[in-house]
């Protein structure tokens, strides 16, 4: 579904939400059991997990962004399933990151804020998917940890059998730690986080363990220095640099579904992009703010998921978010591997193939709980590699190993600092710094501009929001403090 032409910011917002009500256009799975993957004669399917760094829900072609040329995408979403609300667990990319590692708020995991680690003692989908049998690999941004071969947070840590990545977000000639080993790579950095992810599937496309692939692309954050293949775009449109960032990531995008293709794997392959956070211009965010809000500009992002051999086709406007991902991926393959801590997200299995018009349990967000900690990749990765070579002796950059690791700060119940927000659908409730309250119907109001928690009919849909909320953060707050590692600790 291609959104005509559009010229103006009004014009923009305006459409977005007109697709936003688009009905559902159910896929074509059947999941009686014996069509579910996973049994005896039946070959598990390969993953492959895409983020984009930044991407608001808009800053794509099949939303109707005016200029941006994402034709890869638009064919994904053409031959995929569509969602209208995705959700980012989060406004900024690590603890989204946390959230599809591990379905959990990543408050919980103690991903609180942009740069923090993931403790060692989560249980992530490549962790699970490894001992159903997966090969594991990921390329490119991580920021959920360390990149030396000696840290419990690295991606060894993590569940992942292969790994190139850098530690933040990189651009042109990046420093990447490749199982431990600091490279300096010539090139574009989102090329290469394909280049690495490209060489881990032709490597085991004829083995006998299904793949697990994830590509975190480091655009299109800034500094925007990445330019896609062809002739210069976008001269004289404001955010050009971000934009050619899109349509570079869009064209490696393409590259990787040609490549499924040419390897013959494609078919029972089901490849899943998303963004990180909100984008970075709110014209075309989707809602109201963008990247650092709890408002919808800040969380709602483009996502696709396509899976040939299930003929996966549709758009639905049922509202998900990157919790969702573990435990509907682990379904999608037949594994029966019920995480050992809470989770946050649901299968939604259902949504997809046209059987359920709305989401079985609400969505929690909170943010600002803790400030972020700055992560300059190529620095840290730099001087890293500088030690490497020269032989140093170990630990490199100590500090760095363990972080987050051994310290377990108990946190009071009641606290509740940052903004936080409720999403039952069609209704939002929105709580600053503990006692500051708003309600918004986001069908009938998608920009969030009229309050509605002192309308007196709304005063019993308020209280119980409030208790939902309340109770919510009190067992996030609980799962932070340790809690529920009582048997691992």
């Amino acid at each position: 579904m291609k959104a005509p032409m559009i010229t103006t910011k009004r014009c923009l917002i305006g459409l977005f939400f007109l697709l936003s009500s688009v009905p559902f256009l159910p896929g074509q799975w059947l999941w009686a059991d014996e069509s579910q993957p996973g049994n005896e004669n039946e070959p598990r399917p390969n993953i492959i997990l895409v983020m984009a760094d930044d991407q608001g829900w808009g800053d794509v072609g099949y939303n109707g962004h005016p200029f941006v040329q994402t034709p890869e995408l638009d064919a994904m979403a053409n031959d995929g399933f569509v969602f209208d609300r995705f959700y980012a667990a989060a406004p900024v990319c690590s603890p989204t990151r946390a959230s599809v590692m591990t379905g959990r708020s990543p408050i919980r995991t103690k991903v609180t804020n942009h740069g923090r680690y993931m403790r060692p003692e989560e249980q992530t989908i490549a962790e699970s998917l490894k001992a159903a049998g997966y090969v594991t690999g990921i390329f490119g941004k991580v920021h959920l940890g360390s990149g030396q071969p000696d840290s419990p947070c690295n991606p060894s840590g993590m569940g992942f059998d292969e790994w190139v990545i850098g530690l933040n977000f990189f651009d042109n000639d990046p420093y990447l730690s490749r199982n431990g080993r600091i490279e300096h790579r010539d090139g574009k950095g989102t090329v290469l986080a394909m280049d690495d992810a490209l060489e881990f599937l032709h490597q085991h496309q004829n083995g006998d363990r299904p793949m697990f692939t994830v590509i975190w692309f480091p655009s299109p954050h800034d500094p925007h220095q990445e330019v896609p293949e062809g002739p210069p775009l976008y001269r004289g449109e404001k955010m050009a640099g971000y934009y050619r960032e899109i349509t570079l990531l869009d064209q490696q995008l393409g590259r990787l579904r040609r490549e499924l293709k040419s390897m013959d794997i494609a078919e029972n392959t089901i490849l899943w992009y998303c963004s990180d956070n909100g984008g970075l211009n709110e014209a075309t965010s989707g809602g109201r703010q963008r990247k650092g809000s709890i408002y919808e500009g800040g969380l709602r992002i483009p996502s696709i998921i396509q899976w040939p051999a299930r003929k996966l086709r549709g758009r639905t406007s049922v509202p998900a978010w990157t919790c969702d991902i573990y435990p509907t991926l682990l379904a999608m393959a037949g594994i029966s591997s019920p995480p050992p801590h809470p989770i946050d997200g649901t299968d939604i299995r259902d949504i997809i193939a046209g059987q359920a018009d709305e989401r079985s349990k609400p969505m929690g967000f909170w943010h600002l709980f803790q400030p972020g900690q700055s992560t300059w990749s190529d620095r840290i990765l730099k001087a890293i590699m500088e030690k490497q070579q020269a032989g140093a002796a170990l630990p490199h950059d100590e500090p760095r190993i363990r972080k987050d690791v051994d310290e377990f700060p108990h946190f009071s119940e009641d606290v509740a600092t940052g903004h936080a927000a409720w999403t039952d659908w069609p209704w939002k409730l929105h709580r600053m710094n503990g006692n500051k309250y708003e309600l918004y119907h986001l069908a009938d109001d998608p920009l969030e501009t009229t309050d509605r928690s002192d309308e007196p009919e709304q005063q019993a849909r308020l209280t119980r929001m409030q208790q939902e909320l309340d109770a919510w953060m009190r067992s996030v707050v609980r799962s932070l403090n340790g809690d529920d590692y009582a048997d691992v600790r």
